[in-house]
């Protein structure tokens, strides 16, 4: 990667094999077309948006099994335009370095850019499933009348909402939050956007009687404050640590070069598991799930599987935080 790139990411540690190799190149020269455009980065994040909910029209088709040749097409163009979603989304981010227009907005705007695909999407393949479903109900053995339809399609909708609510959700919440945490531990606080959520608070309530404030930009923020509050929960032995640092340095950020050291180099063997959280290894399986034509196993795993994951990866987090938090 040469060093124009290089400039436009958070942090090579951050970024796994595909998005440092593939991805991130790309999407320099879709950063570059759209500076010289004038284009702002939170349009293009709205554009990411956009185009990766739209993709949900194409994943309610079956596939080869259920619609023939046409049923791959139109699951290849899903695939293509959530690949077209992620170029945008990783483009985001680096516009905004590259422009210097970072902005609280756009912060929030981007974590938030994930859900507005899979929710469109989720609902696609639970309609996908009523309408065809003959391969799960001749596995199991299940009689195909439209009471086993309804019946089996409401338990598909409940294990839509429980891995997206309780799965993608707080999985990418989690793992974004691991991210900035690993950028704090290697460029301080001027190389993160490690937020907690008592500023967010404050940041909300001056913002309230603002005027001059749209609502828009209100509710995002209300959201923003929720969004970290949720983050904090999942770590209690962080925010622990971070209070030791506070307590004995004055700021976590005045740690020792040594302590830092120590939190970064823990830090970065979680980052590889981490990153099995994020978009690539998540859509690799919704990938497979639709070409096989069993979505509804997508939602088993995503809602099981990865909520495994990444309890374990939670876990492993915490205890170092703990460790070190203990010898402070």
């Amino acid at each position: 990667m040469n060093e124009k790139i290089y400039k436009t990411l958070k942090s090579a540690e951050t970024e796994d094999w595909l998005d440092y190799h593939v991805i991130r190149p790309i999407c320099y020269y879709l950063t570059v077309m759209f500076a010289r455009l004038g284009v702002h980065p939170n349009t293009v994040t709205v554009w990411s948006m956009v185009v990766g909910a739209a993709s949900c029209l194409f994943f309610a088709h079956g596939c080869l099994y259920y619609e023939g040749t046409t049923g791959l097409v139109c699951n290849l163009i899903g695939i293509m335009l959530l690949m077209v979603a992620d170029l945008l989304d990783c483009t985001d981010g680096q516009l905004a370095r590259m422009t210097g227009k970072k902005s609280r907005m756009g912060r929030i705007l981007d974590g938030i850019a994930g859900y507005t695909w899979y929710i469109p999407i989720y609902t696609a393949l639970v309609v996908r499933f009523y309408m065809h479903h003959d391969l799960e109900f001749g596995w199991l053995g299940i009689a195909d009348t439209p009471t086993n339809t309804l019946i089996a399609t409401a338990v598909v909708l409940a294990l839509a909402l429980w891995s997206g609510l309780a799965g993608i959700g707080p999985q990418q919440r989690l793992a974004d939050y691991y991210i900035q945490i690993h950028l704090f531990f290697l460029k301080g606080e001027k190389g993160s956007e490690l937020d907690n959520s008592v500023r967010q608070q404050e940041i909300y309530d001056e913002m309230k009687h603002n005027p001059e404030v749209s609502t828009v930009e209100k509710v995002f923020q209300k959201s923003y404050v929720e969004y970290t509050q949720k983050q904090e929960g999942r770590t209690p032995q962080f925010q622990r640590l971070m209070r030791r640092l506070k307590e004995k340095y004055g700021s976590a950020g005045n740690m020792p070069a040594e302590v830092r050291k120590t939190l970064h180099d823990r830090s970065l063997k979680m980052i590889p598991w981490n990153s099995l959280l994020t978009f690539n290894f998540r859509t690799l399986s919704l990938v497979v799930f639709t070409l096989i034509d069993l979505p509804a196993l997508n939602f088993l795993w995503e809602g099981f599987g990865m909520m495994l994951l990444a309890g374990c990866i939670n876990r492993q987090h915490e205890k170092f935080c703990k460790e070190i938090a203990d010898t402070l």
